[in-house]
């Protein structure tokens, strides 16, 4: 098999999501230069959008090829780093010998990386336990819209708590830049694929699913890991473990049931603070990281299209390529990064608070991108170095944690304490003045906007940061810093604001054995497609010491 790269065709002779199989079997003919009788077959590995000339779109394929004579071709093109041997992404899997009598493991956590490597456990034989402190999909999804429409809000079932994790209630972006030399994120595609995901996820190069459709398939993986003899259990919040001697023991619930294990996945989230302060007075050690903060920021969909495709933009291109979206980064002059972060397009901007009286804000869209605005966390990175030293707080590695607990109480009180969420049009907030009326964009966050002055909302340098960047993000994105525009605060959840470390061959916890950090919340990932691979190594470790 041979792996072909960058074969280039223009987009407007495209159907809906791809070229004609005619058309792309034309273009790989000419490529290779030989004979329709040389090539035996070809799939499409990876579609992408070529939009850095919007009068010239077009369509980018990767494709794995079988042909006659591979052998010739490869010594004909051995100069052409376009045609290549075509790598094995097939998933090896871990099997359970018979003879050996495991304890079952445990699985704390039911989102990505809760999920994939309880799967992961499942198919192996292992029939692990999953404690989810959440409800199931469905009944989460009624508590999470009895915060965004009654301003009511459940702190153990919502946005972050309950089945499907955080991402749930996202764009459903598949898409990842961590290295993955095994092509887990091979399997995470085909197992969504299989559970009802739409197949063009596994070739095109920014897939998403959007929220109701995750809804449906993150049901359809609990049946699988049930069928395989795994067991699934809601509303069973953790909230101690058990270690003697350094090797976790067991764990007890809140119910007051105690449970004995010596394998436990901790694939807990971002948001579990509470997780996170038991397992510090425990001794589990952990270290602060890393995060951003920032607002979230809506323009009119229609303004982003314009500024990206330009002459081309028509109502059949968009039906091709889709709502279009942007990344963006600005080194500020004080020394910090501001960039875009989790873009939604045509999505809304969506209450996600787990603790009583505290406002964050999160982006999410459908898998159709149809809403009128386009929303992107707009965040400015810090570190615990320089701004919650771990060693002068008194929350010690859990400082991040804590000024993210400050912010978000802040926003609360400046959004009315009643859930509304703070907001600010660009044009008054790059001229520090308070908001009064709202201009052309209707921002999209429920329960409501309270328009203020958003200058108190983060710390100085945050906000001098974001005043620098936004003129020049609009450089590069026409109207970027359109008056209208709105600014909701606050985003602090980005990522986890601390690491759960773990020795680096066995992933198990490097003082507690048989505890596995795993996923977003242990600080190993960051989204659906990273947790899931991380939640297939993690699984895979299990495994291996289980059978060890």
């Amino acid at each position: 098999m041979l792996r072909i790269t960058e074969i280039k065709l223009p987009i407007e002779q495209a159907d809906t999501l791809k070229h004609q199989d005619d058309q792309i079997k034309a273009a790989l003919l000419k490529r290779l230069d030989i004979p329709a009788s040389d090539l035996i077959q070809f799939s499409i590995f990876k579609r992408g959008v070529d939009a850095r000339k919007s009068h010239a779109i077009l369509y980018v394929y990767n494709l794995d090829v079988q042909v006659k004579n591979e052998a010739k071709i490869l010594a004909k093109f051995k100069k052409d780093p376009h045609i290549k041997p075509a790598p094995d992404t097939e998933y090896k899997a871990i099997t359970k010998d018979s003879h050996v009598n495991t304890p079952r493991p445990v699985v704390i956590g039911f989102g990505p990386a809760g999920i994939f490597a309880t799967l992961i456990l499942a198919q192996a034989g292992f029939k692990p336990i999953v404690l989810e402190r959440g409800k199931e999909v469905r009944k989460r999804t009624q508590d999470t819209w009895g915060l965004w429409r009654k301003s009511v809000l459940n702190p153990e079932s919502n946005v972050q708590f309950g089945e499907g994790g955080a991402g749930t209630f996202s764009d459903g972006k598949l898409y990842s830049q961590i290295k993955d030399p095994k092509h887990y994120g091979r399997k995470v595609i085909q197992e969504f694929v299989k559970a009802g995901a739409p197949e063009e996820i596994l070739y095109v190069s920014h897939p998403h699913i959007g929220t109701f459709r995750l809804v449906g398939m993150v049901e359809e993986m609990r049946r699988s890991i049930i069928a395989l003899g795994g067991e699934i259990r809601f509303e069973s919040r953790v909230d101690d473990i058990h270690i003697e001697r350094g090797q976790v023991q067991g764990l007890t619930l809140h119910s007051g049931e105690t449970i004995s294990t010596q394998h436990v996945v901790l694939a807990v989230g971002h948001s579990a603070r509470d997780t996170f302060e038991m397992l510090h007075k425990r001794g589990i050690y952990i270290e602060a990281k890393p995060f951003s903060i920032g607002f979230r920021m809506e323009h009119p969909q229609s303004l982003i299209d314009k500024a990206r495709y330009g002459k081309s933009l028509s109502s059949d291109l968009l039906n091709k390529v889709g709502a279009a979206d942007y990344k963006l980064v600005h080194h500020a002059k004080n020394g910090r990064s501001v960039y875009s972060f989790c873009m939604c397009p045509g999505g809304t901007v969506v209450a996600a608070a787990s603790e009583p009286e505290r406002v964050v804000t999160n982006g999410m869209s459908q898998y159709s991108r149809n809403e009128r605005n386009a929303n992107a966390g707009i965040v400015v990175g810090i570190t615990p170095e320089i701004d919650f030293p771990p060693e002068s707080s008194p929350y010690g590695p859990l400082a991040g944690m804590a000024l993210q607990r400050q912010l978000e109480s802040n926003a609360y009180v400046m959004g009315g304490s009643n859930y509304k969420a703070p907001g600010q049009l660009i044009g008054d907030f790059l001229a520090n003045r308070p908001s009064t009326q709202l201009g052309e964009v209707m921002p999209s966050y429920t329960p409501g906007v309270h328009l203020t002055n958003l200058d108190t909302a983060l710390p100085e340098f945050a906000i001098t940061a974001m005043r620098e960047a936004i003129p020049a993000f609009a450089k590069q994105i026409k109207d970027f810093d359109f008056p209208d525009a709105v600014l909701t605060g606050v985003e602090t959840r980005t990522s986890s604001p601390i690491r759960i470390k773990r020795d680096d061959d066995t992933l198990q916890s490097i003082n507690t054995k048989g505890l596995f950090p795993c996923g977003e919340g242990a600080g190993y990932a960051g989204g659906i497609l990273s947790a899931g691979v991380d939640g297939i190594k993690v699984a895979e470790a299990v495994v291996l010491s289980l059978m060890s």
